[in-house]
């Protein structure tokens, strides 16, 4: 059973110089979105951007996953494959998730967007699945436990009345994409392992506005809420401090 692993400072350093480079590119990437687009061309404009800074991307042939930036538009939660005919239309919402390698290190970060004018409801799910994400890490410190983590998320989402995805989950990251441990944003009764100054994780809300039931797609990888409602996703690497937790994909 692999463990969690601790990064040592020169392996925190390129993680954090990881995490800020694939932040320029979100931030760069976000401008693709707009109604009239292909989610083709967004990866298109993704890899340009990741290569562009010296970097790989991490999902492009991951197990076989065909692209450098997952597109994930309205009831798709995640894994969605950019397509010449998947076109951006107004007041759709789209997940952008997507990672990069620096000096044999990962980064991994997801936002969700309106594009162009969207609906008050959508518009509240994408805020509510962001701010999941924040009261999450308040409980990301050195001493606390890792479902803490999971059930600040939960308790913020449920009070909202939205379904949580059970079937995906965050994760460890570091030398690989996925690394132990398995983060869930779902309610726990366990308290998991002590969380210790080093440790790098991936948390991901993943949040519907109707049930947490999801559906996988013939094509293998997309990801569909079972009963066609909004989907939303918000992710960001971590790592875990002596003090309050550093946001590595997030300046």
């Amino acid at each position: 059973m692999r463990t969690v692993t601790i990064k040592s400072a020169e392996e925190i350093k390129r993680m954090r110089e990881a995490g800020k480079r694939l932040n320029r590119v979100h931030e760069k990437l976000k401008e693709s979105i707009r109604p009239g687009v292909s989610t083709k061309e967004i990866d298109r404009v993704c890899e340009e951007l990741i290569r562009s800074c010296g970097c790989t991307p991490n999902f492009l042939h991951y197990e076989g996953y065909p692209a450098s930036v997952c597109v994930s538009v309205n009831d798709e939660v995640v894994h969605g494959i950019p397509r010449e005919d998947r076109i951006l239309r107004e007041g759709d919402i789209v997940s952008l998730d997507t990672g990069l390698i620096w000096q044999g290190y990962h980064s991994d970060a997801a936002r969700t967007y309106g594009v162009g004018k969207i609906s008050p409801k959508a518009q509240k799910l994408i805020e509510v699945t962001r701010e999941s994400f924040f009261q999450g890490i308040e409980e990301a410190v050195a001493g606390r436990h890792l479902y803490d983590i999971s059930n600040a998320i939960a308790d913020y989402v449920i009070s909202y009345g939205y379904g949580i995805v059970y079937e995906l989950v965050g994760h460890g990251i570091g030398r690989s994409l996925h690394e132990p441990p398995e983060i869930p944003n779902f309610p726990q009764r366990r308290r998991g392992i002590r969380l210790k100054a080093g440790m790098t994780l991936a948390i991901e809300p993943m949040i519907n506005i109707g049930n947490g039931e999801v559906e996988w797609q013939d094509d293998g990888w997309t990801v569909v809420t079972a009963d066609h409602s909004l989907s939303a996703h918000y992710e960001n690497t971590v790592l875990i401090t002596d003090g309050r937790p550093e946001i590595l994909t997030l300046l």
